[in-house]
């Protein structure tokens, strides 16, 4: 399914949309190019998961946890800096990714071997006056 976004206000129909997969497979991953919203759609997405806490890149610290209304944990998670699947194994990525909380993903693509067989993608290409695309596919049915 592909929707446009014009706004950050476009992004709630989209990121509900989200949510509603997520309840059945909750680990999302973000594709696209630097600056192409990522953050600034997991916010959102977060917002509507019921997070807490502040909402920020985990660029540096790779995997932050928030705190949600219902007492689950939400992981956002930022690949880019590691630099091999090892890397990923040591900071406990497979764990997260098995303890059926929600984990978002930014810059998954060089770890797709250890995502679970069922995931969602999502990915975010900026179009022309700020339009973003956003293409979202499952790997089930």
């Amino acid at each position: 399914m592909t929707f446009e976004v014009k706004d950050i206000a476009g992004l709630q129909p989209v990121a509900a949309h989200v949510q509603t997969l997520l309840k059945t497979y909750p680990v999302a991953c973000f594709y696209g190019q630097l600056g192409a919203g990522k953050t600034t759609f997991i916010k959102q997405l977060c917002v509507m998961l019921g997070v807490t806490d502040n909402i920020s890149s985990p660029t540096y610290p790779i995997i932050n946890e928030y705190s949600t209304l219902s007492g689950r944990p939400v992981f956002h998670m930022d690949l880019y800096r590691l630099d091999s699947e090892e890397a990923a194994v040591r900071i406990g990525l497979e764990e997260y990714l098995e303890s059926g909380n929600i984990c978002l993903i930014e810059w998954a693509d060089n770890f797709e071997s250890l995502l679970p067989e069922q995931h969602i993608k999502i990915f975010i290409r900026k179009l022309e006056d700020d339009i973003r695309s956003i293409d979202i596919r499952t790997s089930f049915p």
